[in-house]
C-alpha cells in the first residue's frame, strides 16, 4: 500500500500539521473542532498529527522530507522557503483570505508581578541591569518579529537614523541573558528557570503564561510593535501524493470560521474575523503596528536582517 493510500483511506483521513512551538494549545483545541466539522460534512473521520518546533527549523524539516500535509508557521518567509523547494505553489499566499494569515499577533513583554524594573516600553529594555529573555532570530520566527518590532520603535524614535537604530537594537541584544531556539522555550526559560527580568515574545504567548500561572506575571504592551502574521498553507506536492488535498484545504479554510476564530481569540491570537471580538474575553491593547511591508516584505527582510552576515549577525557579534 502506498503512502497516499495509507493517508487517505475511503472513510478515514490522516493529516500532519507542521507548526511552530507557540501554537501547541491552539491546535490541541482546534483539531477536535475541525474533526467534528469534517465528520458532519463528509461522514469521514479525520485524525491530525502535529509536529512542533521553531518555525525556521520546521520549514527546513519539510524541505528535507518531513511529510507535512499542512504548514502553520510563524511567518510567510518560512513558507516561501518551502515553496522555493517546489513543494508549495508560489502563489500560496493568495489562496486563502487575509494573505493566508487566519489570525495575527504582535510582540509584547511579560514582567514579573509588580514590574520591579519598571519596564514600560522598548527604551526600558536597553537600560543597564535589565535582563531580557527572547528567542534567537536565526532559528525562531517569533524572534524575527521581535527584532523588527524593536527596529520599528527605534526607527520611529530616531527618525529613521539607521546608525542610531542599529545601536539601540544592538544594546537590546547585549542585555539578552539567553537566546532560545523557539518562543515556547524562551517562555520556559523566563517562567520555569527564572531567567531575566522581561520576556519579549508573542502576545499570545504572554497570554498563555498569564493564563497558566495566574497572579505571577504582568503583560506590558509597548507603544510601537509589529503586526505579526503567522501564515498557513497546504503542501501541494505532499497532499497530491497522500490523497489528502480536500481535507488539508478544508482544515485551513476552517481556521477562518467563526468557531475557530473565537477559539483563536480565546488563546490570545488576534482574530481576522472582527465580529468575534465581542465574544472573546481576551483584551487586545491598541498600539502602533508596523507591518512586514515597512521592511520590504519577507524576502527583503530575511536577506537584510537575518541571513548570514546580515544586520543581526553584525549587531550581535559586536556585543
Amino acid at each position: 500500500m502506498n503512502g497516499g493510500a495509507i493517508r487517505a483511506q475511503q472513510n478515514e483521513v490522516h493529516l500532519l500539521n507542521v507548526s511552530y512551538a507557540a501554537t501547541r494549545e491552539l491546535y490541541g483545541a482546534f483539531d477536535p473542532l475541525f474533526a467534528a466539522y469534517w465528520k458532519k460534512k463528509t461522514g469521514r473521520t479525520v485524525t491530525i498529527a502535529q509536529s512542533y518546533g521553531s518555525s525556521g527549523a520546521q520549514a527546513r524539516a519539510v524541505v528535507a522530507g518531513l511529510d507535512a500535509d499542512v504548514t502553520t508557521l510563524a511567518l510567510g518567509g518560512d513558507i516561501d522557503a518551502i515553496s522555493r523547494a517546489g513543494l508549495v505553489d508560489p502563489k500560496w499566499q493568495s489562496r486563502l483570505p487575509t494573505n493566508s494569515s487566519p489570525y495575527t499577533s504582535t510582540i509584547t513583554f511579560v514582567v514579573r508581578k509588580g514590574n520591579p524594573k519598571n519596564i514600560r516600553d522598548w527604551n526600558d529594555l536597553v537600560k543597564p541591569g535589565v535582563g531580557i529573555v527572547t528567542p534567537n532570530p536565526k532559528t525562531s520566527g517569533a524572534a524575527r518579529w521581535n527584532l523588527l518590532a524593536a527596529w520599528a520603535y527605534a526607527s520611529r524614535r530616531d527618525r529613521n537614523n539607521d546608525a542610531q537604530t542599529r545601536t539601540f537594537v544592538g544594546q537590546l541584544y547585549k542585555n539578552a541573558v539567553v537566546l532560545d531556539a523557539d518562543s515556547r522555550t524562551a517562555t520556559a526559560s523566563f517562567a520555569e528557570r527564572g531567567l531575566g527580568d522581561v520576556l519579549v515574545n508573542w502576545e499570545n504567548e504572554a497570554y498563555y503564561l498569564l493564563r497558566s500561572q495566574p497572579g505571577k506575571y504582568e503583560l506590558v504592551t509597548p507603544s510601537v510593535s509589529i503586526l505579526a502574521e503567522p501564515s498557513v498553507a497546504w503542501v501541494d506536492k505532499n497532499v497530491a501524493q497522500h490523497g489528502t488535498a480536500d481535507a488539508a484545504k478544508a482544515f485551513l479554510e476552517y481556521l477562518y470560521s467563526e468557531p475557530a476564530q473565537e477559539l483563536a481569540c480565546r488563546y490570545g491570537y488576534r482574530p481576522t474575523l472582527t465580529s468575534v471580538y465581542g465574544k472573546c474575553p481576551t483584551h487586545f491593547a491598541r498600539l502602533e503596528l508596523w507591518t512586514i511591508a515597512n521592511f520590504g516584505g519577507w524576502k527583503t527582510a530575511q536577506e537584510h536582517y537575518f541571513a548570514d552576515g546580515g544586520v543581526f549577525d553584525q549587531i550581535y557579534n559586536t556585543k
